[in-house]
C-alpha cells in the first residue's frame, strides 16, 4: 500500500482549517445586535481577528493531538527519542508569519479607527459650550448678552471619537452633554434644555456626546453600538455616533470607580424621528411646569419631608420612610 506523502496530508489539512476557521469566524453569536453605523466597521475587525485565532487554535491543538497519537511511547520501548537539536527554517516561519499577521491588523485597525472619526478630534479644538464646562474656564457674561472668558481658557484638541472622514466638518445634527459621576450619567440637552438619566437619540442622526467626569474616571460603553470613550475629570472628550437600529440599548460604565461601580448603568434609547420630537415636546412642557411649581412654591414654607419628597421619591425612598426618618432627628 503506497504510504500517502506528508505534504499532500498537510495541504489537506490546511483546506479543511481554513474552512473550519472562516465559517465560525463568520457565522459565531459572540456580539450582540448592530445598532450603529460604526458597528459593521468594529464586527468586521473582530471577525478577522476571530478567524486568524481560530486557525491558530486548531493548528497548534491539532498539531499536540497528532503528535500525542503518532509518536506516543509503544508498550516495551524503553529506548531514548530521536534527538533534534533545531530547525532554522522552522524557526523563521513561524516568527515570521506572526509579524506578519500582527503587522497587518495593526494596518486594518489604524484604517478602522479612521473611518470611524478616531482622527478627527486630534486636530479640532473644542467649542465654547464645551470649552464652559471646563473646570478653571470663567465665563462672564455682559449686560448686552454678549459672553467672553475672564480667564482664557486652554484650547487643547477634543479627545476620543469625532467625526467621520464623510461628515468631516460638518455640525452634529444633535448634541448632548454627558456628565459621568458615581454611579449615575446625567444627559444635557442645550439646544432644549432638557437634562435626563436616559440617552434619548434620533435613528440616523449625526449625534455627538461631550463626555465629562465630575469625580473619578468612568468609561461611557454601549455594546450595541461597539463605542466606549472614557470620561475624565477636567478633560472633555467625544464621542459621534449614527444610530441605526431603533430600540433600547444598556449603557456601562466600564472603567472601575468606586464601590457601586457595577450598579452604574442606564440606557440609550433609539427613537424614530417622529418618537424623538414628541419626547422632546413632553419633556420641555413636563420640565417646564416643574420649574413653575419650584418659583411658586417658598421653599421656605416647607417641612423638611415635604422639601426633599420629590427627590426621596425618585430614590425609591416611601414618604412613610422619609417622614421617620425625619422625626427620628
Amino acid at each position: 500500500m503506497q504510504q500517502v506523502p506528508v505534504s499532500l496530508w498537510t495541504l489537506v489539512a490546511g483546506i479543511v482549517v481554513t474552512a473550519i476557521s472562516i465559517w465560525i469566524g463568520q457565522n459565531h453569536t459572540l456580539m450582540p445586535v448592530q445598532a450603529s453605523l460604526q458597528a459593521p466597521l468594529v464586527d468586521g475587525f473582530f471577525n478577522v481577528m476571530f478567524t486568524i485565532a481560530i486557525a491558530l487554535f486548531l493548528v497548534v491543538e491539532g498539531t499536540i493531538v497528532v503528535f500525542l497519537i503518532q509518536f506516543r511511547r509503544r508498550r516495551g520501548d524503553d529506548t531514548d527519542g530521536v534527538a533534534i537539536e533545531g530547525n532554522l527554517p522552522l524557526e523563521v516561519f513561524w516568527t515570521a508569519i506572526p509579524t506578519v499577521i500582527v503587522l497587518l491588523l495593526g494596518i486594518y485597525s489604524v484604517d478602522v479607527f479612521n473611518r470611524m472619526g478616531g482622527f478627527d478630534p486630534a486636530g479640532h479644538p473644542h467649542s465654547a459650550a464645551h470649552v464652559a464646562h471646563m473646570p478653571g474656564t470663567a465665563i462672564a457674561a455682559t449686560l448686552s448678552d454678549t459672553s467672553q472668558a475672564t480667564t482664557a481658557p486652554s484650547i487643547a484638541p477634543t479627545i476620543g471619537i469625532g467625526a467621520s472622514p464623510q461628515t468631516l466638518n460638518k455640525p452634529a445634527d444633535l448634541v448632548v452633554d454627558v456628565k459621568g459621576m458615581q454611579y449615575a450619567w446625567l444627559f444635557n440637552y442645550p439646544d432644549s434644555g432638557i437634562t435626563s438619566g436616559e440617552l434619548h437619540i434620533p435613528v440616523g442622526a449625526d449625534v455627538q456626546l461631550n463626555l465629562s467626569a465630575q469625580d473619578v474616571i468612568h468609561s461611557f460603553w454601549v455594546p450595541n453600538f461597539r463605542l466606549k470613550q472614557d470620561a475624565l475629570p477636567g478633560i472633555p472628550t467625544e464621542l459621534r455616533f449614527v444610530a441605526t437600529k431603533p430600540g433600547t440599548y444598556p449603557v456601562v460604565c466600564a472603567e472601575l470607580c468606586g464601590g457601586y461601580h457595577g450598579s452604574m448603568r442606564t440606557q440609550v434609547i433609539v427613537h424614530t424621528p417622529e418618537e424623538y420630537n414628541s419626547w422632546r415636546t413632553e419633556n420641555q412642557i413636563a420640565q417646564k411646569e416643574n420649574l413653575n411649581q419650584v418659583v411658586a412654591v417658598n421653599p421656605a414654607d416647607l417641612s423638611t419631608s415635604e422639601f426633599l419628597a420629590p427627590h426621596t421619591h425618585d430614590m425609591g425612598i416611601s414618604a412613610a420612610t422619609l417622614e421617620s426618618v425625619v422625626m427620628s432627628h
